[in-house]
């Protein structure tokens, strides 16, 4: 099957064509964080999604070029740092140390470019955007000093959101970074600087001020990727105003399409609600920590329901990611134990239908249910065979050899990085009392660890810890 994405572009499952002549070369552009705060479950879930992305388009044979961007200048970081009294860059420093680590606790592949809209490269080249729009007539300096764009004079503004822009009346001029179809007007591209930014601005041919959040992925996603890129992602909050305005900056500078195919992530939901703080449904990846899960278990969860299908977050759903996942690592551990010392990658037709299952049903718009669907209908009829002693270690080898190539997609499996520290303590005290041959001590930390959730095997090849079912 050919790549097909649903374009939000054109309304349309689209067959997919990268720009690269050889057809093997993709430029993806990511919405990142704006850096006033922790990141959320939800910008995880569209981060998680864009992963997998980019690992099936590379299992695919392509080579992905990726730019995240950090949005560290905008309203809320501001009054983020004006409240906190601290400069700026200071106090986006450690937001944006959370950030790579919960990245990398969820496995999500880092970008190849992460630029940072303070980076004065990247203001350089706002500011150089700016003066194309103004040259052109795109844009205007008002009365108090910002720039904005004239979206009347850009006919395909409101494309992207699906909206006829006739139909909709302006109330002037918006110079905040965000507004919905009822509060629609010219956007500021330059923010005039005024008392409550303090020290945060810089010099430009409008006088002292500082970027709109739009143009900043405008310039960064340009300067790095080029005029034109193949894809663009984000979640379904981004489509408008954020990438509407993306497309007519961009566009308006260039003259050319900015972007091929935009995909966008539904909504996440937390117990059937909008996450919320007022509502106590609001979570970031550290309270989910907290509540004694895994960094692969919150991916498993966050992954599992197609990415333009909005995903009910609750603690019932990660009990099932926690089974779900502790049923491939039984797997897993059955088709080692029958492959023994088998080096024979000699597959089978029933290995290779799978694979082709598996993944020509992520070809299809991502569809990581049906995928995971494919992948637990093959655990259960190896499943089976291994129990009637039907599965010989060739065919185990090449079981094992097909898990790594699904697993370089979905990044689940498991590893002592897994196992909170405290575990991995217990579980060494009580080698160290088995070897001493304490069983009485030894009988004590089995319990222990069977508490707090994990259960001890004893094998010729020493001792296993996986986690307990339902735990």
């Amino acid at each position: 099957m050919a790549l097909r994405f649903f374009n939000t572009y054109s309304r349309d499952l689209e067959q997919f064509h990268p720009r690269d002549p050889n057809g093997r070369k993709i430029d993806i552009y990511t919405c990142g964080p704006t850096v006033y705060s922790r990141a959320h479950i939800g910008n995880f879930r569209a981060y998680i999604f864009e992963d997998l992305l980019q690992r099936h388009l590379e299992l695919r044979g392509y080579n992905v070029h990726r730019v995240m961007n950090i949005t560290d200048v905008d309203d809320k970081t501001i009054r983020g740092a004006r409240e906190a009294k601290i400069p700026l860059q200071e106090f986006t420093a450690p937001f944006k140390q959370a950030f790579f680590q919960d990245i990398e606790r969820l496995r999500i592949k880092r970008a190849d470019d992460f630029p940072a809209a303070t980076d004065q490269i990247y203001i350089d080249k706002m500011i150089a955007m700016i003066s194309t729009l103004i040259a052109r007539d795109l844009a205007y300096q008002a009365e108090d000093k910002s720039v904005y764009f004239r979206i009347n004079r850009f006919p395909d503004y409101g494309k992207l959101a699906h909206f006829d822009l006739t139909q909709l009346q302006s109330t002037g001029r918006v110079k905040h970074d965000e507004y919905d179809k009822e509060h629609i007007g010219d956007f500021a591209l330059w923010k005039a600087w005024d008392e409550e930014d303090g020290d945060i601005g810089w010099e430009s041919p409008w006088g002292r001020g500082r970027p709109g959040w739009h143009i900043e992925c405008s310039a960064m996603a340009t300067a790095l990727l080029g005029d034109q890129i193949d894809i663009h992602c984000g979640g379904v909050d981004n489509i408008f105003p954020h990438h509407e305005a993306e497309i007519a900056q961009s566009e308006g500078c260039t003259g050319k399409k900015f972007v091929r195919y935009w995909l966008h992530c539904a909504h996440l939901l937390v117990d059937g609600q909008k996450m919320s703080k007022s509502l106590g449904n609001f979570y970031t990846l550290a309270d989910v920590l907290e509540k004694g899960y895994t960094g692969r278990e919150i991916r498993y969860a966050l992954m599992r329901v197609h990415y333009r299908a909005p995903l009910n977050f609750t603690w019932d759903g990660m009990e099932e990611a926690r089974q779900s996942l502790g049923r491939i690592d039984d797997w897993l551990t059955r088709l080692r134990e029958t492959a023994g010392n088998k080096i024979d990658v000699a597959g089978t037709t029933q290995r290779t239908d799978a694979a082709n299952n598996f993944e020509e049903t992520l070809d299809d718009d991502l569809n990581i249910s049906a995928a995971l669907g494919f992948l637990f209908e093959t655990i259960r009829e190896t499943n089976r065979a291994m129990d009637r002693g039907e599965l010989d270690p060739a065919s185990a080898n090449a079981w094992l050899n097909w898990w790594e190539r699904v697993d370089s997609v979905l990044a689940i499996s498991d590893g002592e990085n897994e196992i909170p520290a405290e575990v991995s303590k217990l579980a060494r005290e009580r080698e160290q009392a088995r070897l001493a041959k304490d069983w009485r001590k030894s009988d004590e930390l089995r319990n222990e660890l069977n508490a707090r959730g994990w259960e001890t095997r004893d094998t010729k090849d020493g001792q296993k810890i996986t986690r307990r079912a339902g735990a």
